[in-house]
């Protein structure tokens, strides 16, 4: 590199890349080289909302730029495989968001591609570096081994329109590889187990013309006996409503968090005790875990665990279209000859 920042190229110029800018422009040790988007137009307004950054519609180019040395993936899941495997192919460090891709075998090969070159692959689960996400990690570890996670996040509809790619399970993979996944693998997270079925239901509970589920209902199973139950709604009223509900049961203790405050209050044999949350903006914690596993520290989110989190995507969306449950070495063995 030729200075000692990072030089960060921007990926889809779509809502969630001004998230990720903006944690770029507080994390010492990085900047935005530039912007791509397969639209010159919003690629242009993108550039100048940051001051007239670089701005290129086409990948390979701006991949080519001398001062580009890591990317942040931005875009449609379904685009996640060929843009995660040109940016291997440039030699860049990546940062994709969730899910890493929509299937298994392109999830694995992009793994592999990236630890070939002995680049550093991410995927973007922010809820791990959430308050409440680190607050319950650091709880659970006062309740014995657990075994249960309750975990709900209800909330209203928060896409444009119905032709959003997102309700478009083609290019979402579903809303249980979408935005499902992140409930899956926190509580995987929570639980240090491994996942062996997934069991979900799906509603379409804002309308019956909608091509994904907008409310689900997923139950993982784990190899130790530990449960996951996670509840994923999009579809409530008003469309301005959030709730979180969380519960961890352990063999000494269990923990419960409301969305009010990101807290956490830890049950034990010497009564209730208030775990602090663990604070920060997280995205700007998520960029730095990135940017230190880059320099060699261990990673937030490791990609074995992003592989894994699509598996259980795909499980859950298999689960819901079959009624059956679905073990994740049936997901894994059928794509393995896809």
């Amino acid at each position: 590199m030729a200075t000692d920042e990072i030089g960060i190229l921007l990926v889809g110029a779509g809502f969630i890349a001004d998230a990720h800018s903006a944690a770029v422009a507080v994390t010492p040790g990085a900047r935005i080289a530039g912007i791509v988007d397969v639209d010159p137009g919003r690629a242009a307004a993108f550039a100048r909302s940051q001051g007239g950054i670089p701005h290129e519609s086409d990948l390979a180019a701006a991949l080519a730029w001398p001062d580009v040395d890591a990317a942040i993936v931005c875009t449609p899941n379904f685009t996640h495989a060929a843009i995660g495997a040109a940016v291997a192919g440039a030699g860049k460090h990546l940062l994709i968001e969730k899910p890493l891709t929509t299937t298994v075998a392109d999830a694995r090969a992009l793994q592999a591609a990236f630890s070939g070159k002995g680049l550093v692959l991410a995927a973007a689960h922010t809820h791990r570096a959430y308050d409440y996400g680190r607050a319950v990690k650091a709880a659970v570890a006062g309740i014995g081994e657990p075994f249960l996670v309750r975990l709900a996040i209800l909330g209203g509809w928060i896409w444009p329109d119905w032709s959003a790619w997102v309700a478009d399970p083609a290019k979402s993979g579903g809303h249980a590889l979408h935005n499902g996944v992140h409930l899956l693998d926190l509580a995987t997270w929570w639980l240090d187990a491994r996942p062996v079925a997934v069991s979900a239901r799906g509603h379409k509970q804002t309308a019956a013309e909608l091509g994904i589920y907008d409310y689900l209902e997923m139950v993982v199973d784990y190899a130790n006996g530990a449960t996951a139950v996670c509840e994923m709604s999009r579809a409530h009223r008003p469309g301005s409503f959030n709730q979180r509900e969380l519960f961890v049961a352990g063999s000494g203790g269990a923990v419960r968090q409301d969305w009010d405050g990101d807290a956490a209050v830890l049950y034990a044999e010497n009564g209730p005790a208030l775990v602090p949350a663990a604070g920060g903006n997280g995205f700007a914690l998520q960029l730095r875990a990135w940017l230190d596993s880059i320099g060699g520290a261990p990673p937030l989110m490791p990609v074995d665990d992003a592989v894994l989190a699509v598996a259980m995507g795909v499980a859950a969306e298999r689960s819901i279209q079959t009624g059956e449950r679905v073990t994740l070495d049936e997901v894994v063995a059928e794509e393995a000859v896809l």
